[in-house]
């Protein structure tokens, strides 16, 4: 087994779902992408063209070793003949939803709010964020307000996913 996977808690699979009332960064639009860093970790989603409402549906998956490093997210609109502009930036607090994890709850029925987040000054949530049981699945579903920018949200969900051979979140 390798060394990586032997440090790894698991993996945190974000669907990045959509993006709302982005602001426009062009002559009439923008062509937005989102990036998600967590450490030396970067990933990021495909541009949509000329649309300030895409829709994303854009799984990213973070193998996690360290669960209290920051998760950023960053939109941008891609340029071709310049830098890529920020169209804002907000904070994916994962601490509550991996706390829920840990919990090693069974058999809730479909639907059932483990917790509930309130939006603060800090966690860039717009509206309460509800950690759910789904199929034998913890999901978190977010709406994100963007900071540094006149407008935006971004819409994502969490998901977590257990990998053979790691150490697992019985561990943190």
């Amino acid at each position: 087994m390798s060394r990586s996977v032997e440090s790894m808690l698991g993996l945190l699979k974000i669907r990045v779902k959509r993006g709302i009332n982005l602001a426009v960064r062009d002559a009439l639009s923008s062509d937005p992408y989102v990036v998600i860093t967590m450490g030396k970790q970067k990933m990021k989603t495909h541009v949509i063209n000329s649309n300030c409402n895409p829709v994303w549906n854009c799984d990213l998956t973070l193998p996690i070793r360290d669960p209290n490093l920051p998760v950023h997210l960053t939109v941008y609109d891609k340029d071709t003949f310049s830098v890529d502009d920020k169209m804002g930036e907000a904070n994916i607090d994962i601490k509550p939803y991996i706390a829920c994890l840990k919990m090693g709850l069974e058999n809730l029925p479909n639907g059932c709010a483990i917790k509930k987040i309130q939006p603060t000054r800090i966690n860039c949530l717009l509206d309460e964020s509800s950690i759910i049981w789904n199929n034998g699945k913890i999901t978190q579903d977010m709406s994100l307000r963007l900071n540094n920018v006149e407008c935006g949200e971004v819409e994502i969900q969490l998901d977590w996913v257990e990998v053979p051979g790691c150490k697992g979140l019985g561990f943190i």
